[in-house]
């Protein structure tokens, strides 16, 4: 499985390129802003996109999402759990950024706990990690997990939303941290880190770190 890091908009979001690389089927990950960009470098790699994911519904993450399925015509997924904050995606990315987002579509599907997404002779596991939202989500495969924003080096995704959970949080990093210790985390935003390196959020009082996304 080959990895390529887009990092996109102005929040700084890593959009993740993932592909089989004999047969170049890929999947997008957070496609959160500059779709020209992520357009290009695909067809640069000589990728064949199947899918586009988002780890959760914040506008960061999915900027760049009608853009891209309309370019390759694949369909987007999402946690059922975060359709409220997709329906609002225009109105917040304004609010936070000042700028106009085009007119979304909406999901083509749905995903959750324990769905295998497959492209090629790969396939990502679908692990339910709500908390800094309430669909939020992260993607396994051996030795790998997209965390989106659920969990960063040395942080975690907010939690002061009114639709947030600390408590649903603490929940799915104490299921995250059942993984291999030597996991590599590719998160939503920052540079990438190991399941090992964040072990002492279950000894401290972790919500006192995050990011500062949204």
């Amino acid at each position: 499985m080959r990895i390529e890091c887009l990092i996109v908009g102005q929040l700084q979001t890593n959009c993740y390129l993932v592909w089989n690389q004999i047969s170049k089927k890929a999947i997008i990950i957070d496609p959160g802003d500059d779709a020209d960009y992520i357009l290009h470098k695909i067809q640069d790699l000589g990728l064949k996109p199947k899918l586009i994911i988002a780890t959760h519904g914040h506008f960061d993450h999915v900027l760049a999402v009608t853009e891209l399925k309309l370019a390759f015509q694949i369909p987007f997924l999402i946690h059922q759990a975060d359709l409220f904050l997709i329906r609002r995606v225009s109105e917040t990315a304004k609010y936070f950024t000042g700028l106009k987002a085009d007119p979304f579509l909406p999901p083509d599907r749905f995903i959750k706990e324990k769905d295998q997404l497959k492209f090629g002779q790969e396939k990502l596991k679908v692990i339910e990690t709500p908390g800094h939202t309430p669909g939020s989500i992260c993607l396994y495969q051996k030795g790998t997990l997209f965390s989106g924003d659920t969990l960063f080096a040395s942080g975690t995704g907010r939690t002061d939303f009114s639709y947030a959970s600390s408590e649903e949080l603490k929940i799915s990093l104490k299921k995250l941290f059942q993984l291999p210790l030597k996991t590599v985390v590719y998160p939503g935003h920052g540079q990438k880190t190991t399941i090992i390196q964040n072990h002492h959020f279950l000894k401290i009082d972790f919500f006192g770190f995050w990011s500062g996304s949204v």
